[in-house]
């Protein structure tokens, strides 16, 4: 006989695929007792560089019950960024996949939003919240806990079926609910590809990056000038970095996103490196109106590709692409 914690799991998994959720699983909202060592090295080897608010609410990290009153179950999702679009010019600046389309902030917490009424009109009165990158909520190892995938030698979480280009999100609710088994298997094997691959040496151990020398730190998080010793070895970055994914032979399984605000801005694979080198504010406001690249403002992005063109422009770090790579 299924139960009512069994029912409203399937009720709520199948909805999250309604939404177009690449996935959806559920775990116990308890303390993190195996993250909170790996944290904590994490933080005293400073490899946050000069993010600090990741010094704050450690215990928060660890337990979604100091973030929800009550809070029994965490309900993490995916949802796919894949994209096989290419920049039109091979010698422009690059940015990330992510950023291609619209902030997924706003794009990702519109449907948890929509799980989370449809869970209260189902089910009843639920107190809890949404999350995507907007609290002290530890995604990877909750999603990890759901079932989702496991976690590379670069950090990100590998799904056998889909790679790794998903974000993740979760509603963390006082809700009882059956959870799934956590996925415990490394399929990484001997394999070191994004180890060796990563342009500023940021992957320092396999399943340890040192955030501070990550190509994404440098270009979106840190708001000093960026630092001369990564002249040369940024591999033409303007904005984030996919040099771990891209090598990466499970992202071979990634299929593009079907997502219509995740789709490129008309403007953006248009423009040749020139155009970036030589950007307005117009442009800047033009292209990336509702981008995650306003984060970064018109003058980090400009310090950016000014940072690239003063650079010493090697050959790109060879690599060895998937057999029908995505990268």
């Amino acid at each position: 006989m299924t139960t009512a914690r069994e029912k409203n799991a399937i009720l709520i998994k199948a909805e999250a695929e309604r939404l177009g959720f690449a996935f959806c699983g559920i775990s116990k909202a308890t303390f993190l007792e195996e993250e909170a060592p790996k944290l904590e090295n994490w933080l005293k080897n400073s490899f946050n560089g000069k993010m600090d608010y990741m010094n704050n609410h450690f215990d928060m990290r660890l337990d979604p019950r100091l973030l929800v009153d009550d809070a029994k179950s965490v309900i993490s999702v995916s949802l796919n960024y894949f994209s096989d679009a290419k920049q039109e010019d091979s010698t422009a600046p690059k940015l990330s996949k992510y950023a291609y389309g619209t902030d997924y902030h706003f794009v990702f917490k519109d449907k948890l939003k929509t799980l989370m009424q449809f869970i209260e009109a189902e089910i009843g009165e639920v107190n809890g919240r949404a999350f995507v990158d907007s609290a002290p909520v530890l995604d990877k190892a909750w999603a990890q806990k759901a079932g989702l995938g496991w976690r590379g030698k670069h950090t990100n979480l590998i799904s056998k079926k889909t790679g790794s280009f998903f974000f993740l999100g979760e509603l963390i609710v006082d809700l009882d609910l059956q959870e799934d088994q956590p996925f415990t298997a490394d399929h990484c094997g001997s394999c070191t590809k994004c180890i060796d691959a990563c342009p500023t040496e940021a992957i320092v151990g396999p399943y340890i990056v040192d955030g501070s020398k990550c190509i994404s730190y440098l270009t979106i998080e840190l708001k000093d000038q960026l630092p001369s010793e990564f002249s040369g070895k940024m591999d033409n970055w303007m904005f984030g970095c996919d040099v771990c994914q891209d090598v990466c032979p499970w992202n071979r399984f990634a299929v593009p996103n079907n997502v219509p605000e995740f789709q490129p801005h008309p403007d953006l694979l248009h423009l040749k490196k020139q155009d970036w080198e030589d950007i307005t504010t117009e442009v800047f406001q033009k292209v990336f109106r509702k981008s995650p690249v306003k984060r970064t403002k018109f003058e980090g992005l400009k310090r950016n590709i000014d940072f690239l063109k003063a650079s010493p422009q090697p050959s790109p770090k060879e690599r060895e692409l998937p057999a029908n790579g995505n990268g």
